[in-house]
């Protein structure tokens, strides 16, 4: 198995080194002849906005979307779940908007505001969650399933094979979810 990952910005060489850890080859993907040969696609937090000005720069944007919505198992976190998401509750942009569901960048507060704390994710009990500058979840469609939360709020989802979460399992020793987002 051949998974890409978006190495436009961001924390893309931890999931690298966590999907590594897995045993699975991947690939950093930069320009669109990257995407070939990949079964499934990671986007990883950093900054959504140049993230997004540098997925059409790249001329990755149409073809990146063409394959999530295609149904290519997708792992999205922070910035990547902005990237997906169909709508921004405190920004007129959107991006890939393959996920419908409304989120509020930077909702747990600036820089200060990140925080540890573990809870339940999928069916996984104590899995530490890493949240820096993080958005959350306001509303999903009635497609959409909850697969996490946090101090009241929606911070994962799962919608067909997307995968899109608030936080950073690849800044931890934890690799439950990667290896679930093998399994799709």
């Amino acid at each position: 198995m051949k998974v890409g990952v978006l190495a436009l910005q961001g924390a893309f060489y931890e999931h690298i080194e966590a999907l590594k850890h897995l045993g699975v080859q991947c690939k950093e993907i930069r320009k669109v002849e990257d995407l070939d040969g990949i079964e499934r696609i990671v986007l990883p937090g950093g900054e959504s906005t140049v993230q997004g000005k540098l997925l059409h720069k790249t001329g990755l944007f149409e073809r990146v979307r063409e394959l999530i919505n295609d149904g290519m198992p997708t792992l999205a976190t922070c910035a990547g779940l902005i990237l997906l998401s169909s709508h921004l509750s405190n920004d007129e942009n959107t991006y890939l908007a393959t996920l419908p569901v409304t989120v509020r960048r930077n909702a747990f507060g600036r820089q200060l505001g990140s925080y540890e704390e573990r809870g339940k994710v999928l069916d996984y009990e104590d899995f530490p969650m890493v949240f820096i500058r993080a958005p959350y979840i306001e509303s999903v469609s009635e497609d959409v399933d909850t697969i996490a939360t946090s101090k009241g709020h929606i911070v994962g989802v799962k919608y067909k094979s997307q995968i899109a979460l608030s936080f950073h399992p690849e800044l931890t020793n934890d690799l439950r979810i990667h290896d679930y987002f093998l399994s799709l």
